[in-house]
């Protein structure tokens, strides 16, 4: 599958009931820092995924909220969730901690300020399944509010989000994210991490069904950081 292929929405099925000591097919890496009261819908669409066959490992990049005592209270219901405090040292090192601990045969990740639709997981497994021998999914997200962000490249210029690489819509086989490691940059770590991916040569394909929604209206996300910023100057 070349990196040009888009896939459409296939069927989907009813949510499964998986035995909590199979191996996961999905490893969910979620990254949060001091925003508990987000994060709540994020963990909300997780846990209404009509494909059940995951785990999530919760990030704390040195957070001081109660988000600890959140994920406390959802493990003891259910045993997928596995929580992790670090020191403060940026999105892509805490998705990099992540991805060394994860068990499941493929990661994807999920923003604390985004959410999935409730057939998100189950349409890329499906996906997966039918092309086993893709090793990098991306693609497939709905924007709430602002379709535009700076550009990696040029920080002064806006592009729209159809140019990039969506990182919460990326599922990546776990043997691939392992050999190339997350990027620890203070913004387009996505981006990074995907051009490390095509260098690797991993075969790539996109899908198109916008179940992954991505929220532009965090008023403390990095693409609104630097927004602000460049409209400042």
């Amino acid at each position: 599958m070349g990196n040009g292929a888009v896939a459409k929405a296939p069927r989907t099925e009813a949510p499964q009931t998986v035995h909590p000591s199979s191996t996961p097919f999905f490893s969910v890496i979620l990254c949060t820092r001091n925003r508990a009261r987000l994060f709540l819908r994020a963990l909300r669409s997780l846990l209404r995924q009509q494909w059940q066959h995951w785990e999530a490992l919760v990030i704390d990049d040195g957070g001081t909220d109660v988000t600890p005592f959140l994920v406390a209270l959802l493990a003891q219901e259910d045993p997928r969730f596995r929580f992790y405090r670090t020191a403060h040292r940026g999105p892509g090192a805490a998705r990099h901690y992540g991805i060394l601990r994860a068990r499941g045969e493929f990661i994807t990740f999920l923003d604390s300020d985004d959410e999935y639709h409730p057939t998100h997981l189950s349409l890329r497994a499906e996906y997966l399944q039918q092309h086993p021998q893709v090793d990098f999914l991306l693609g497939g997200v709905e924007v709430i509010g602002p379709p535009f962000v700076p550009d990696r490249n040029d920080l002064r210029r806006w592009i729209h989000i159809s140019e990039c690489a969506v990182g919460g819509t990326f599922v990546v086989r776990r043997t691939l994210a392992l050999e190339i490691g997350y990027p620890q940059l203070r913004f387009a770590d996505d981006a990074a991490f995907y051009q490390k991916a095509c260098a690797a040569g991993a075969r790539i394909a996109r899908v198109n069904f916008p179940t992954y929604r991505y929220y532009r209206t965090t008023p403390d996300s990095l693409c609104t950081r630097y927004g602000m910023s460049l409209t400042a100057e």
